[in-house]
């Protein structure tokens, strides 16, 4: 087996047995046994990749904080509310690493998605009757539309993203107040209630605890499925795969999560009426990861993403097109920002001119990024959204029980937003030696 060496202008020059590459370099999934495995992933971790390792590590000390300082954080009733509240978290995060892996960042999320949500909630209200889904379409082509004619003026003009996307998260602010002013109806006083109760249960529905065994353990059996195909699939290509001992550990240890999630959802959380069950919004998520998941890493979209954010010239001369990536990118970053939207407004059950957009697009930066997604472009996978989401849920989660006021959570925030900008500068500086 050989690798490649490029020079200065992307060309092959050279190829090099793998005795003389650095073993710091070497993949984890050349290894043949559980042991190299190990000793390769914690080879790449002293080098300055630590992966996911340092956001679940300081996930772990959080919430060992908070359980210390009130015992009710880690109850069943806290601990499904804490999932109802990541979902908006994760999908604007989503939504900001269509565009960070490009190297670029969209700062009109949040408006985007509030414009999006106004649009539906008003569509399904009482004044138009509008069925749910042709009110998601509208508000979701609404918020889609707005990034491509964003994506337009970076593209085709050469202007910043930081400057166009300024620009529309100012646009947007104006437009938010336009629109509950005058088509939500005189009588709302710039509030949009959510009156459809499938839109309701966006965010707030429940499923029965039987469901919830059977739907959990079915998504469990089906990744092992799909891992241990794969793993065969690339073997038998004469590919790369990791041991099967450390796969059939991943999906030891995704089954325990998730055998431990459904047991204490399950668990009776309601007050006056007994209330068990997974959330919905949990599986709602799931399947959204997937897909977003399966398009940057399986198609050759994807390929174009991660080929422009890590060198856009050098994918220009392979025949890319980059004006055409990054404007998809930015469309994509609306879509998945009017999904956000529709679940911000499920879960606050309406939309009023008193959204903070600007916070929500910092909410948006700061869970890609604490989640290891690279502000540089070219790094980042779609479950670093959800890595970093929690995070931001469980800090804001656990602040709210003990009483601290929002100053305190946003220097929190802004204090792990920049511990986790230090690791990914510091793990890029370390691979650049290496």
């Amino acid at each position: 087996m050989t690798t490649e060496q490029q020079d200065s202008t992307g060309a092959v020059t050279a190829e090099t047995p793998p005795a003389a590459i650095d073993p710091v370099l070497i993949d984890a999934n050349l290894a043949r046994t559980p042991g190299e495995y190990v000793s390769s992933w914690w080879r790449r971790v002293r080098s300055g990749d630590a992966g996911n390792l340092p956001v679940l590590a300081g996930m772990v000390v959080i919430v060992i904080v908070f359980q210390t300082q009130n015992g009710n954080f880690l109850t069943a009733a806290n601990f499904a509310n804490l999932l109802t509240q990541t979902s908006y978290f994760v999908l604007f995060g989503m939504a900001e690493i269509f565009v960070l892996l490009l190297g670029e960042i969209d700062l009109s999320v949040g408006y985007n998605a509030a414009c999006g949500a106004a649009v539906t909630l008003i569509l399904v209200s009482q004044l138009h009757n509008f069925s749910w889904w042709e009110a998601a379409l509208c508000g979701l082509g609404f918020t889609t539309l707005a990034g491509a004619v964003q994506g337009a003026l970076i593209t085709r003009l050469g202007i910043p993203s930081f400057v166009v996307t300024l620009g529309g998260l100012l646009f947007f602010e104006g437009a938010l107040l336009f629109i509950l002013t005058h088509y939500a109806g005189a009588q709302t006083g710039g509030t949009v209630q959510l009156t459809n109760n499938i839109l309701f249960d966006l965010n707030n529905g429940v499923l029965t605890p039987a469901a919830s065994w059977i739907l959990t353990l079915a998504l469990v059996a089906l990744y092992a499925a799909f891992a241990v195909v794969r793993d065969r699939r690339r073997r038998a290509a004469n590919l790369v795969a990791p041991p099967f001992a450390i796969e059939m550990a991943k999906v030891a240890g995704i089954a325990l999560v998730s055998i431990a999630v459904v047991f204490v959802c399950n668990l009776n959380r309601g007050r006056t009426t007994a209330i068990r069950g997974v959330p919905t919004p949990v599986y709602l998520i799931l399947g959204i990861v997937v897909l977003a998941t399966f398009l940057l890493s399986r198609t050759r979209f994807g390929r174009y993403v991660y080929a422009v954010g890590g060198n856009a010239e050098a994918a220009r001369r392979a025949g890319v097109n980059v004006a055409r990536i990054r404007l998809l990118c930015f469309s994509l970053a609306g879509l998945m920002a009017g999904v956000g939207g529709l679940f911000y407004a499920s879960y606050i059950q309406s939309i009023s001119q008193s959204v903070d957009g600007g916070n929500l697009v910092l909410y948006a930066v700061a869970a890609a990024v604490i989640g290891g997604t690279s502000l540089f472009g070219g790094r980042g996978k779609m479950v670093h959204a959800v890595l970093g989401g929690f995070v931001i849920a469980i800090i804001y989660n656990g602040m709210g029980l003990l009483g601290l006021s929002a100053e305190y959570q946003l220097m929190v925030t802004a204090l792990v937003l920049v511990a986790a900008a230090t690791v990914d500068a510091v793990s890029r500086r370390g691979r650049i030696a290496a």
